[in-house]
């Protein structure tokens, strides 16, 4: 007995911790059910066991694998980009799609001058270069934009396209509002973001729609655009 007793000492605490009534383990403690063939061995030590490797050692180990958010992104041949705005429509406001105003007897309100269009075609650009959303690189906490032309805000974004090796490809975007109806203006419109953007305007398309009556957008309540941009390497 006193020899079979003897062989606990030299078990680690690791190899024979016993499991809960429920499959927990409980470290410290000597199992109730420890198999018989253990307690008939004399002392000796496990010729398999192989103890854990400490936690330190483990994340050192991780520490070697390279970081990817450090690789620098790859040279695209193109690149596409999503952007989406929306703006509450509210009187006293003027209404500025593209940068032409509107006449309606609402307009968006913004800490800018709230043009739906020209602030989702940035954020697509800026997208599809990888780079922040307009709202991190032109905060609406700060006072310098306070009522700003958005024609500043794609010039930005058009000098960041070049600067990173792209011109525009093609433009596809879509306005969504109740009212007013924008077909009178939409070539209007499309020569001045084509404009702006220092592209054809045969590769800039414009389209609207209503909401037919649904929600917020169907109820003149707001307006909504979504763009979607390719860039090509030059």
């Amino acid at each position: 007995m006193a020899s079979s007793l003897s062989f606990i000492s030299s078990v680690p605490s690791t190899a024979i911790a016993p499991r809960g009534r429920r499959g927990h383990c409980f470290s410290g403690a000597l199992s109730p059910v420890l198999p018989f063939f253990l307690l008939s061995q004399t002392s000796r030590s496990l010729p398999n066991f192989r103890p854990a490797a400490p936690v330190s050692a483990l994340l050192a180990e991780q520490e070697t694998f390279p970081n990817p958010t450090k690789t620098p992104p790859p040279s695209l041949p193109f690149r596409v980009g999503h952007g989406f705005d929306l703006h509450r429509l509210e009187p006293g406001y003027p209404l500025i799609i593209g940068g032409i105003k509107i006449p309606h007897d609402r307009g968006c309100e913004a800490h800018s001058d709230g043009d739906v269009l020209l602030h989702c075609v940035v954020d697509a650009i800026l997208g599809a270069l990888g780079l922040p959303d307009i709202g991190q690189i032109f905060p609406d906490n700060d006072p310098k934009w306070k009522g700003a032309a958005s024609s500043v805000f794609i010039k930005e974004a058009v000098r960041l396209m070049h600067e990173s090796g792209y011109e525009l490809g093609n433009l596809d975007a879509t306005l969504i509002l109740q009212k007013p109806k924008l077909s009178p203006h939409k070539e209007t419109i499309r020569a001045n973001l084509s404009n702006l953007l220092g592209a054809d305007p045969s590769v800039v398309n414009l389209k609207a729609k209503t909401h037919e009556k649904v929600d917020s957008l169907g109820e003149n309540r707001s307006v909504a655009a979504h763009t979607v941009v390719l860039l090509m390497r030059k």
